[in-house]
């Protein structure tokens, strides 16, 4: 007679002491469960490493989500008075600047100028923005700073 239909081996292992682990002792503790879902990915993680590249694209590992909004570093191009003054033979080589009877015309205007340094020379500069102590420090020193904040609030005055 054929057998139409199989007992599950779960149903079959009710009265077992081993339920299919092998002998008694290889089933007593958690160590010998392995672990749960993506338990072990750390250190020694090696052989789950490429499913967790599978699974999560790459994304599993390194920080990831929000950052402190306040940790968001200024972007914007500054300079110091000190770096101008330490360079600004490099900066007539390269063209950014000119010496003239007055002292020394220098373009920066994607800058902003910080006012860290003391400068010796006549400066007349071109720039984005700049603080109010590197402002002093130019006026003190004999030279003027044109702002492109300012020559855009002019026009819009004039218009």
């Amino acid at each position: 007679m054929i057998k139409i239909h199989k007992r599950k081996k779960s149903s079959r292992d009710k009265g077992s002491k081993t339920v299919r682990w092998g002998a008694r002792k290889k089933h007593k503790k958690s160590g010998h469960r392995g672990g749960k879902g993506m338990a072990g990915s750390g250190k020694r993680g090696d052989q789950k490493k490429t499913l967790i590249t599978k699974l999560y694209g790459g994304k599993y590992f390194g920080k990831q989500g929000i950052t402190s909004r306040g940790t968001q570093k200024d972007k914007k191009d500054s300079i110091n008075l000190e770096t101008i003054e330490k360079n600004i033979n490099n900066y007539v080589k390269k063209g950014l600047a000119k010496k003239t009877s007055k002292g020394y015309e220098i373009n920066l205007n994607s800058y902003k100028i910080l006012g860290k340094g003391d400068i010796k020379n006549k400066l007349t500069i071109n720039a984005r923005e700049a603080s109010e102590s590197a402002i002093k420090k130019i006026k003190k020193a004999g030279g003027e700073i044109i702002l492109k904040v300012q020559q855009e609030k002019t026009k819009e005055v004039e218009q």
